[in-house]
C-alpha cells in the first residue's frame, strides 16, 4: 500500500482523528444511570459510527420503546459538554505525522463523518482543528448516512477524484461498510475491541492506529 497508489485520502472523524469515543461513552453512560438504567460499556461502544437516529433506534430496542430518548439526549449532551470543557478532546496519535505526509505529496484530502455539520464543528474546534480540513462532508449534506455510501460518494466529489482513487480511513464497521459500498479502498483502524469480524471481512487492510498506517503508506 502506498500513497501513489491513490489520489485523495478521506478521514473520518470520531474514532480516528479524534479520541471521542470514550467521552461519547461516558456522556451516555452517566445519562442512563441519572434515569435509572444500568447499561454495559459495551453496549454503548457498539453504537461507534452509527448516526442519531440509528442509535435512538437501538436504544429503544435495548431499553423498551417507551425510553424517553428526548431526555436522555439532553442530559448526555449537558455532560459530554461539560467533560470537554474540562478535558478537552484528544487527537489521535500519528494523526498530525500522518496529515503532514499527505500534505508533501500535494494529495486532496476531506473530512467524512456521520456526526450532522454543528456537532462536527463543534468537535473540530474543541480539538482545535477547524482550519484543518478544506472540505468537510456531515450527514446533513447526504440523503442516507453510513452504512450507506452516499457521504464517501459526495466527498469524493467534493474532491473531484473517482472513488476507487480514494483512500478511506475508518475506524467502525459503520464506516468500513459505507467505504466499501462506494467503492473506495478502506483501512480499518479500529478504535473498540476486539475487533469486529464483519469489519475485518471487508476492509482491504487493518492496522492498529494512523502511525501503523503512515509507516505502510512510506513502505
Amino acid at each position: 500500500m502506498k500513497l501513489v497508489d491513490f489520489s485523495a485520502v478521506i478521514f473520518d472523524m470520531d474514532g480516528l482523528v479524534l479520541d471521542t469515543e470514550a467521552t461519547y461513552c461516558f456522556a451516555k453512560q452517566e445519562a442512563a444511570k441519572s434515569m435509572g438504567f444500568a447499561v454495559s460499556d459495551d453496549f454503548w461502544l457498539s453504537l461507534s459510527g452509527l448516526h442519531a437516529s440509528d442509535i435512538e433506534q437501538k436504544l429503544f430496542d435495548h431499553l423498551g420503546a417507551d425510553f424517553d430518548c428526548s431526555a436522555f439526549n439532553g442530559r448526555a449532551e449537558q455532560i459530554w459538554h461539560a467533560y470537554v470543557k474540562n478535558n478537552g478532546i484528544q487527537i489521535k496519535p500519528g494523526f498530525f505525522a500522518l496529515l503532514n505526509f499527505i500534505v508533501e505529496q500535494a494529495l486532496p484530502f476531506c473530512l467524512a463523518t456521520n456526526s450532522n455539520a454543528v456537532n462536527a464543528t463543534n468537535c473540530l474546534k474543541l480539538a482545535r482543528l477547524q482550519d484543518i480540513f478544506p472540505v468537510v462532508i456531515t450527514r446533513d449534506d447526504v440523503l442516507q448516512g453510513k452504512p450507506e455510501p452516499d457521504i464517501f460518494l459526495k466527498a469524493a466529489d467534493r474532491l473531484g477524484v473517482e472513488i476507487k482513487q480514494c483512500l478511506a480511513l475508518e475506524d467502525s464497521p459503520t464506516g468500513i461498510q459505507a467505504a466499501t459500498r462506494a467503492g473506495a479502498f478502506s483501512v480499518f483502524v479500529p478504535s473498540v475491541l476486539p475487533v469486529d469480524p464483519l469489519a475485518l471481512s471487508l476492509c482491504d487492510v487493518m492496522l492498529p492506529d494512523l502511525e501503523q498506517v503512515l509507516q505502510n503508506l512510506r513502505a
